[in-house]
């Protein structure tokens, strides 16, 4: 997201008085504030407004004049807050907090970005923050981005026949295959008309033929349309297989690069979403190539002759007979962005349609659990009916659009009969001319009518492009550098001024310090909500950090290649996930490569083994969606036993043991001493009782590590701690 936009030479030269002084950020505002009536005006400013931030000051510019200014060292503290639907940028002078700025929801995302870097400036920091989410809004035109990370409207139609071109790579031969049978085919068509012609008016006219040149006649006609006939199911075959190839190509393009997009990228996804591009939009791609690119072609050399030959035989009738043509060609252009628009809307409710129907199938338990069957219902009764009426009013509008584009091309038919025939009656034309003319122009408003409907199928076409290539042109997050290298893990584990948010603008975690020896377990603790889990998904790197970094035995963790790094990590969550299948292949998940008695001794240390052996097919005991026909705590075994078969070198426990009866805790803590003995261990538990054994405690609070102790040392400190534990042995009372 853009945080710096280029100010006129006037502006700048306001705002950049001093030449100590360095412009960092600049974004535009949108909103106005009266600041001599201290009065929000609810209108939109009329002219450039910006909020800048220097590295000593905060500004305002309303045009050519500085409406807010403040020196940042007079600031205790900068701050976005949002209001009802509004922001207001806010600086605290004095304890007292005064309205820096006002701006519409469209803008808070990057005025939050502003308030945070100005608010660091404030304290003292003087490094610069960077933006990595996407625009909202094309800079260009100001439309709002339909779900993809580029406008459609101004990316250009080159870029997009340059992506469609680099989609049919490969596929050359296929497609010179295709286009040499549509010549053919077109020019057999063109030839029939030409041959009747000479029947007609060599023959049946002057009465001098004879049954052997009509049979004659016939036998070719019978020929050529057979050929022509042949060639057509040829090019439909080879478009249905070149479709066919080019949607199973792009569903695993698509399905291999959502493996490598980072988790940010997952985060603000739909599934729904993700499943109609992979699914939905591949599938447009494969109709187009069968049903429409196939006779595009064919259509256009077609179109293209018939008209060179019609000029040839009459230009007047000609001029007259396609009269109409300009007008369809102006109401089709009329209405293309209307068209483009409505069927992009029946995009996004089949998205959204997808993506209910996906949460709720997923979490029918608790659909069930709550009895609001009857609720869903409604609700997708309500999505459903949202779809059908943009479906209803799509297909109405075409069903309305297409007949009269058709009305129109053909009078133009019945205008070549007319001037045609008046032509015959004064001699001027033969009735075989005549019927060759008549013939061309239906072969010329033919595929012209079936051309009408391109504007609809080459807008579904171009939209599922933009959607597939919006996720193929994404660049991963976490992605290894060109020097990351493979390395073997000892366990040592080191925090050096860690600051972390899911939006920089946000900090989850700020300057986090920890050293971490190899075989130590630390127990994570904290409200919730306080970043513990943050730093777990920072230590498997699943995100990188914003400032400072984390290194494992003294090498930076964005040193280390993702895979060689991940398969030295054992991670037991506390929402145990199971893929449908059997016990067998969720254990080997970790190690697709493990023996069986890999995965029996694995399945043994966590006490899993007993409980597999009694299932109906042992190993090979399917475990249903989700592994709903497993128990809370054999579903927790089987994945410390997934955990254990890596032989991890750093393990990670989140909620391990929690919401467990007595006895599967106990087997599961069994399993997991065995699990983290010699290794580096970081573990959360809000059952604080669980971390009794740690090696030391880390009490996060504040966004910042508050505490650091063995159990005992944090009791006698009575602090943080000591609360939580106070607390809930006051729970366990009750």
């Amino acid at each position: 997201m853009k945080l710096y936009y280029e100010l006129k030479e006037e502006q700048k030269r306001l705002v950049q008085s001093d030449p100590s002084e360095e412009l960092w950020y600049c974004v535009p505002l949108d909103l106005l504030y009266d600041r001599k009536n201290k009065v929000a005006e609810e209108r939109f400013a009329g002219k450039e407004q910006y909020i800048a931030v220097t590295t000593k000051r905060i500004l305002v510019l309303n045009g050519n004049e500085i409406t807010y200014e403040r020196n940042l060292a007079d600031c205790e503290e900068v701050k976005c807050e949002t209001l009802v639907g509004c922001g207001i940028v806010t600086a605290k002078v004095n304890g007292e907090a005064e309205l820096v700025a006002r701006f519409s929801m469209r803008h808070i995302e990057r005025v939050a970005y502003v308030a945070r870097g100005a608010d660091l400036l404030a304290k003292g920091d003087n490094e610069k923050i960077t933006s990595h989410e996407y625009e909202k809004y094309c800079e260009k035109c100001g439309r709002a981005l339909p779900g993809t990370s580029k406008c459609p409207k101004c990316d250009g139609k080159n870029v997009l026949w340059k992506k469609f071109t680099d989609l049919c790579g490969g596929y050359q031969w296929k497609l010179l295959g295709i286009s040499v049978i549509m010549l053919l085919g077109s020019g057999i068509s063109i030839l029939m008309p030409y041959i009747q012609r000479n029947f007609i008016d060599n023959v049946l006219a002057t009465k001098s033929g004879t049954m052997l040149d009509v049979a004659k006649f016939v036998g070719i006609m019978l020929a050529l349309t057979a050929i022509n006939v042949t060639l057509h199911i040829l090019k439909n075959w080879w478009c249905v297989l070149l479709g066919s190839q080019l949607s199973m190509d792009l569903r695993r393009k698509l399905y291999t690069k959502i493996q490598q997009l980072s988790m940010s990228f997952m985060n603000k996804r739909k599934p729904g979403e993700l499943m109609n591009r992979v699914s939905g939009d591949t599938g447009q791609i494969r109709r187009f190539m069968e049903e429409v690119f196939g006779g595009m072609l064919s259509a256009l050399i077609t179109m293209i002759a018939s008209l060179a030959i019609m000029i040839s035989i009459n230009a007047k009738m000609t001029l007259y007979s396609t009269s109409l043509i300009v007008l369809v060609f102006v109401i089709t252009r009329i209405f293309w962005s209307h068209i483009r628009k409505i069927f992009h809307r029946q995009w996004v409710k089949d998205d959204k349609l997808r993506s209910g129907l996906q949460d709720v199938i997923s979490g029918m338990r608790v659909v069930k659990s709550f009895g609001q069957e009857e609720a869903e219902v409604e609700k997708f009764k309500a999505l459903t009916t949202e779809f059908a009426k943009v479906q209803k009013k799509n297909e109405t509008f075409w069903a309305l659009f297409y007949p009269m584009l058709t009305f129109i091309m053909g009078i133009g038919s019945y205008i070549a009969i007319y001037f045609g025939g008046v032509d015959v009656l004064e001699g001027d034309m033969t009735v075989g001319t005549l019927m060759q003319f008549v013939t061309y122009t239906g072969y010329l408003y033919g595929p012209l009518g079936w051309m009408t409907h391109l504007p609809r199928s080459i807008m579904q076409m171009v939209t599922s492009l933009n959607r597939i290539y919006d996720v193929l042109d994404e660049e991963p997050a976490i992605k290894d550098g060109e020097t990351a290298k493979e390395f073997e893990i000892r366990g040592d584990i080191s925090f050096h001024d860690v600051t972390f948010g899911y939006n920089s603008y946000d900090p989850v975690l700020e300057h986090i310090d920890l050293e971490v020896k190899k075989g130590e377990m630390i127990g994570l603790v904290g409200a919730s909500g306080t970043g513990k889990s943050t730093m777990i998904n920072l230590i498997m790197r699943l995100y990188d950090v914003d400032r400072g970094s984390i290194t494992v035995d003294g090498v930076d963790l964005r040193e280390i290649k993702q895979e060689s790094f991940h398969d030295q990590i054992g991670v037991v969550l506390q929402e145990t996930f199971l893929f449908s299948g059997t016990i067998l292949n969720n254990i080997r998940f970790a190690n697709p490569k493990a023996t069986m008695e890999e995965v029996i001794r694995a399945a043994k240390a966590a006490n899993a083994h007993d409980f597999i052996v009694k299932t109906p097919d042992g190993y090979n005991t399917y475990v249903g969606e989700r592994g709903f026909n497993l128990s809370g705590g054999e579903r927790q075994r089987i994945a410390i036993a997934r955990a254990i078969l890596t032989n991890p070198r750093l393990l990670i426990l989140d909620e391990a043991t929690s919401a467990l009866d007595t006895e599967s805790e106990y087997l599961i803590q069994q399993a997991l001493d065995r699990l983290t003995e010699g290794r580096t261990t970081f573990a959360i538990a809000h059952r604080l009782s669980t971390l009794r054994n740690a090696d030391r405690l880390v009490v996060i609070d504040g966004h910042s590590i508050a505490e650091v102790g063995t159990h005992d040392e944090l009791m006698e400190k009575k602090g943080i701690y000591h609360g939580l534990v106070t607390a809930q042995l006051q729970m366990a009372k009750l």
